[in-house]
């Protein structure tokens, strides 16, 4: 009797090995018949071993890097990690060093370029920008942005920058977003937090900021408040759409073209997702409109208290049709709430885990009350107040360092291009830039890049550093640096200040914050917390 082999390979997902198990069974017969069976045998079970294998290789890989794979190249890398996706890829970053060659399923096209590297971000971003624009392929993927100043090059982006720039710069509308930040304060982001300290609920913090950069944004986009932020936290539709077209985007760089227009047509799967968020985003922003062109002679009559908001001015110009007015609302208000938000949202995480600068910025804060004023109470701080406030601002920065709002960069050069890395792009490169990798990377940080570190942006002349727009590149760098950093700032300083000074946060126990697989760093599972005054409202 010859004994057959059996091999039994187990890749179990929750401890660090992998079992075989090898075991004999008699054969009936030596015959050629059943030696035929062993053969068989023994051929079935190499099966189980290759997809023991093929597991282990995308969750360990020894080197740090994923393994390329006949026809599917690195892609089950990705898609297995997709729950931790910027972990990973700054893992990868971090071995490589600092660049890396992902080669997609071979029938994808998506094979990419990703670095982390400064010096490749200033020669894309800076120095040949004219060589990078958004191109036809970025504007493929965002086609829900339509033609606003995200999604348009040349001639269209720089009118549309040159207009908005002059816009965010005057100085009635820097009033008017320090009057509308102050009014959401107090009434709409004030009163929630009261409400909890007095039941002793548990908030989602994220949540909160969402619905607080989403109205603020609406008004300083429009000039209309649709109140998301009020003690029901009630659904807006428009604010979800937005949210789904962002996750939806993600996921449209690990989709091949052909299977999105496919799905696209028989209009199932992400393409369906997408389409039901855009229609409600059309109708909502349509809306707006009318509403704002009924009410604008008297928009008109009392801006010089108000301010005015970014669309009247985009409305006297009679060259502005619906089309544009309409991209031009969508790419600002996701602006606005995206990159509040989510920075918002972060840094009071940081601080949780970082009582230490919490008390600093306590102190800190403190120094800009009046002496004349009684200390220990209930109050709110302007933005002239707290604007210089150096640790204050390093802890924003440090924060925007480590969880950049936006975390990826996507560009195609337009001609054959060499990269200071060494590296040779064409017009078939897509270039991926890891700004969450970026912040991590010791090169650029030093070895204490993992550590929160306010005092990294503090000059030994007590001033904040300058650092290059290609080390920190969290409002982007070059010609298209972000129009909304001033706007960002003041806006974070406001909300943070007044929570800082007035209420004690801390997270939920227990709790895991991971970013999610998005366009927009948010955290997956929210923000839990648990809020207590520090005194009277």
């Amino acid at each position: 009797m010859e004994p057959i082999l059996n091999i039994f390979v187990i890749a179990p997902y929750f401890d660090n090995c992998v079992c075989i198990y090898i075991s004999t069974l008699p054969s009936l017969s030596c015959r050629a018949p059943m030696a035929s069976l062993s053969f068989l045998s023994i051929l079935l079970a190499f099966i189980p071993f290759v997809f023991a294998l093929f597991v282990l290789s995308l969750k360990w890989n020894f080197n740090g890097l994923p393994w390329n794979w006949p026809f599917f190249g690195m892609t089950p890398t990705i898609l297995f990690h997709i729950h931790r996706v910027h972990h990973r890829l700054t893992r990868i970053l971090q071995q490589s060093p600092s660049t890396f060659l992902f080669k997609g399923a071979w029938f994808a096209g998506l094979d990419f370029f990703l670095t982390a590297d400064p010096s490749n971000i200033h020669h894309i971003l800076s120095t040949n920008f004219d060589r990078y624009p958004k191109g036809t392929d970025f504007k493929y993927m965002f086609d829900v942005l339509g033609d606003g100043i995200s999604n348009s090059d040349s001639v269209s982006w720089k009118t549309q920058r040159t207009t908005a720039h002059a816009l965010v710069r005057q100085e009635k509308f820097l009033h008017f977003l320090e009057r509308i930040a102050m009014k959401k304060v107090r009434e709409g982001l004030v009163s929630v937090l009261e409400s909890v300290c007095e039941n002793g609920s548990v908030l989602d913090l994220q949540d909160l900021f969402q619905r607080f950069s989403f109205d603020s944004s609406c008004m300083l986009v429009t000039g209309l408040d649709l109140h998301s932020l009020s003690l029901e936290f009630p659904q807006v539709p428009f604010s979800k759409a937005m949210d789904d077209i962002e996750e939806v985007i993600f996921l449209r760089h690990l989709i091949p073209k052909k299977i999105w227009e496919f799905q696209k047509k028989l209009q199932i799967g992400h393409p369906k997702r997408l389409q039901e968020a855009w229609e409600i985003i059309d109708q909502t922003i349509a809306n707006l409109i009318a509403t704002k062109r009924e009410s604008l002679n008297q928009l008109r009559e009392e801006k010089d208290q108000e301010g005015v908001d970014l669309i009247t001015s985009y409305m006297e110009n009679k060259e502005n049709d619906d089309k544009m007015l309409r991209d031009t609302v969508l790419n600002f208000v996701i602006a606005g709430r995206d990159t509040l938000s989510s920075a918002l949202s972060w840094f009071f995480f940081c601080l949780s885990n970082n009582p230490t600068v919490e008390a600093k910025i306590r102190e800190e804060l403190e120094t800009t009350i009046p002496t004349s004023e009684p200390r220990g109470r209930w109050r709110m701080f302007s933005i002239k107040e707290v604007d210089k406030l150096v640790y204050f601002h390093g802890a924003l920065c440090e924060t925007l360092r480590l969880y950049p709002p936006v975390p990826f960069q996507h560009k195609i050069p337009s001609q054959p291009d060499v990269l200071p890395s060494g590296h040779h792009v064409n017009p078939k490169t897509k270039i991926i830039f890891s700004l969450y990798a970026l912040g991590r990377m010791s090169d650029v940080w030093g070895k204490d890049c993992m550590e929160f570190k306010p005092e990294r942006w503090i000059s030994e002349t007590g001033m904040i550093k300058h650092v290059p727009s290609y080390k920190f590149l969290a409002f982007n760098a070059g010609p298209r640096t972000c129009l909304g950093k001033q706007v960002a700032f003041i806006e974070m300083k406001i909300v943070a200040a007044a929570m800082i000074h007035n209420y004690a946060i801390v997270q939920q126990t227990g709790q895991a914050v991971v970013p999610s697989a998005s366009i927009i760093l948010h955290m997956k599972h929210g923000f839990k917390v648990r809020v207590t005054k520090r005194w009277s409202c």
